[in-house]
């Protein structure tokens, strides 16, 4: 494939550097608004360069794109190039809201393209692992999950787009919560309903003007940069999850119980430490459990492996993992967890629908 990256930042970089291993693909086109950017992005090769996006679209030549933008163009980008006849991966989070979700769905149903949303944590091995494990039933049916990620941000990290609601259309929820809710829903299958609690304890973070739906809340609410998280399926599996953007010490930790064991993922390389997989199984005359724990050092392979099952589901004409369907999936357990955390409530899925443009949406 010819391919466009839009959004040529920290991400953008990641995925040319995948592309450009590619025995079979090539990074044809670089677009930012800093023309400069995609000049870097593109030196030492024969890729071209153009500061606006609607180039990308109208190149005849581009066969994929890779939308890497701020949250606020996620969307418009993504369902502009599906009905250009592009194929797409657009970065997490799948938009600022269920609606645009919704939309850049219905825009790959309509084109008859294939849209790929970047949740390159299900592509970790240990990750890989544990649902390898799951699936076979070696912990026993499923109870519930619990989870903790987070950074601790850098200096002049509430002065970045992150912090402005129009530009992410959520906080730490929306940025590495999304991650979790993808992860949990690929596990315990679809939740039924959704209580959150959000905290700004730290970063000077942007307001709202308003939020929407929320009867009784604040005529403006902060972003977040603390997020607590209870999901519940129908049949009462749970999840509870902790995201933050003030753990100081970065963090990944992902646990799954069943009946008749566990598995723990804890780092996923980096400044997050070395990946790890244990796997315990519950001594059924109690006691210390036995265990097996595996380690996945080396570099972060999961953007390459993301790369290549898309490439490999445009090849085969089937959807990807982490697809449209997804994005929207995801999106309405986001949009649930915002509208709880604003009216103190439970919400209940089936009660949302895809309207608004912020993560704090009206059900």
């Amino acid at each position: 494939m010819r391919v466009c990256i839009v959004g040529c930042g920290l991400i953008g970089h990641k995925r040319a550097e995948v592309i450009r291993r590619s025995s079979s693909d090539v990074l044809a086109l670089a677009v930012d608004s800093d023309l400069a950017r995609a000049q870097e992005l593109a030196q030492g090769s024969d890729c071209r360069c153009a500061p606006t996006w609607e180039s990308a679209i109208a190149a005849s030549d581009i066969d994929a794109i890779v939308v890497a933008t701020p949250n606020k163009w996620l969307a418009p980008i993504t369902v502009a190039s599906l009905l250009a006849g592009k194929h797409v991966l657009c970065e997490k989070p799948p938009g600022r809201s269920l609606g645009e979700a919704q939309q850049m769905a219905d825009a790959a149903g309509k084109a008859g393209r294939l849209l790929k949303i970047g949740f390159n944590h299900r592509h970790h091995p240990a990750v890989l692992r544990a649902h390898e494990l799951v699936r076979q039933g070696a912990i026993g049916p499923l109870m519930f999950l619990r989870a903790v990620y987070g950074h601790g941000g850098r200096p002049g990290y509430d002065k970045e787009w992150r912090a402005d609601p129009d530009l992410a259309g959520g906080g730490e929820l929306l940025d590495q919560g999304v991650h979790i809710v993808d992860l949990s829903r690929w596990f315990l299958g679809e939740f039924a309903e959704a209580y959150a609690r959000t905290s700004t304890y730290y970063w000077d973070l942007g307001f709202y003007p308003s939020r929407p739906g929320a009867e009784g809340s604040s005529p403006r609410a902060q972003l977040e940069d603390n997020a607590f998280a209870l999901l519940s399926t129908t049949d009462g599996k749970l999840a509870q999850f902790h995201t933050s953007w003030t753990q100081w010490k970065n963090r990944f930790s992902f646990e799954l119980f069943g009946r008749d064991g566990y598995v723990r993922i804890e780092g996923l390389g980096g400044s997050y430490g070395t990946e790890t997989l244990t796997f315990g199984h519950r001594n059924a005359e109690s006691g210390p459990p036995d265990e097996e724990r595996f380690e996945y050092p080396g570099p972060d392979l999961s953007w390459q492996a993301e790369w290549e099952e898309f490439a490999a589901a445009i090849r085969d004409g089937r959807q990807p993992m982490a697809s449209g369907e997804d994005a929207v999936e995801t999106m309405r357990v986001t949009q649930a967890l915002y509208v709880s955390a604003a009216t103190g409530q439970p919400v209940r899925m089936a009660e949302l629908r895809p309207a608004g443009v912020s993560g704090s949406a009206s059900p």
